[in-house]
């Protein structure tokens, strides 16, 4: 996908940049598609340049993602709780999987009417496990140790138990706004950007 450009005339000529570079300047960044190492870093980047322009300014993360890498995923949560800035999270479309959880970690969390959530327990991605006997051990404890891992987050932003969590993460469960607002997943239902 293209990004536009926006064209503005200066004093000093024509100057030619995104739209993500304009947002960026109004302290507005986007969580959109896969969570991936990738998306991950540019949006920490962003998130810690908008931190040293101004600690105590208010950024808005807007959210459009199926979730995707954990260990991703757990990197920017980290991130959006360490930075000293107000951060708003809105969900426009669907915040799902890792995405439901960086939507809910927001200090203020809001959602579009239409759009939703859907949280559910990490996954192992790939077309199949192989290993020793041992070694699947391993990993179903890591993957059990994660879904422990991410049922604290979103107890604590949700104030509901842990064990809440878990019966709802144990499938995959869809809120629309309304329901996502009643679950502790979001705080209101916007009308405007």
């Amino acid at each position: 996908m293209q990004i536009p450009n926006i064209i503005k005339e200066t004093c000093n000529g024509y100057f030619v940049h995104t739209i993500q570079d304009e947002m960026l300047t109004h302290r507005e960044v986007e969580c959109v598609g896969p969570v991936n190492e990738e998306s991950v870093n540019s949006l920490i980047l962003q998130l810690r340049y908008l931190e040293r322009q101004d600690p105590a300014g208010e950024i808005t993360i807007y959210i459009n993602s199926p979730g995707g890498e954990v260990s991703s995923g757990l990197a920017l949560y980290d991130v959006i709780q360490a930075v000293r800035c107000p951060i708003r999270t809105v969900c426009m479309g669907l915040a799902a999987s890792m995405g439901a959880v960086l939507l809910a970690s927001g200090n203020e969390r809001e959602m579009l009417a239409h759009s939703r959530v859907m949280i559910h327990d990490p996954l192992i991605a790939g077309n199949g496990m192989k290993g020793s006997a041992l070694y699947l051990d391993s990993r179903v404890k890591d993957l059990m140790n994660t879904r422990d891992l991410i049922a604290g987050i979103l107890s604590e932003h949700t104030h509901r138990t842990k064990e809440e969590i878990l019966e709802y993460t144990a499938r995959d469960t869809y809120f629309y706004a309304e329901e996502a607002i009643e679950f502790g997943l979001a705080d209101r239902i916007i009308t405007q950007l």
